[in-house]
């Protein structure tokens, strides 16, 4: 999959570990759905830390792409949904661990809450 990184210096670069928009080549587009930060086995929340609960929705978001014959490297947009918008560097230090670069365009929302007490929210459109 060939994706192409869009930037330009008339609007404001990216703040974090995200392109300004990503263009994407033939294939099939995937939407998923949102992941938030559930053992996979027992459906609960994986801890009440913000940081664990961040890394296990990749894990999840990664599982649904690889199962859809994805990887890392084809998302083009991926949306970021927090509870508190104070740990934003934090998501964005994991993210940056986890997104191969060039990194896919990407939107941070601050929201009131989340499903199952939730703090962190991903999801993903991929280009295979």
């Amino acid at each position: 999959m060939a994706k192409q990184i869009i930037h330009t210096d008339t609007a404001p670069a990216a703040v974090g570990p995200y392109s300004q928009a990503v263009a994407a080549g033939p294939g099939k587009t995937v939407y998923l759905s949102g992941q938030i930060g559930l053992e996979p086995g027992t459906g609960e929340l994986v801890s009440e830390n913000f940081e664990g609960q961040v890394r296990q929705s990749f894990a999840n978001m990664q599982a649904v792409i690889e199962a859809a014959g994805g990887t890392l490297e084809h998302i083009v947009k991926l949306t970021l949904f927090l509870t508190d918008l104070s740990k934003f560097a934090s998501a964005n230090a994991i993210m940056a661990d986890i997104i191969p670069q060039p990194f896919p365009a990407r939107s941070t929302i601050g929201v009131a809450s989340l499903p199952k007490g939730a703090q962190f929210e991903v999801e993903a459109v991929i280009v295979i």
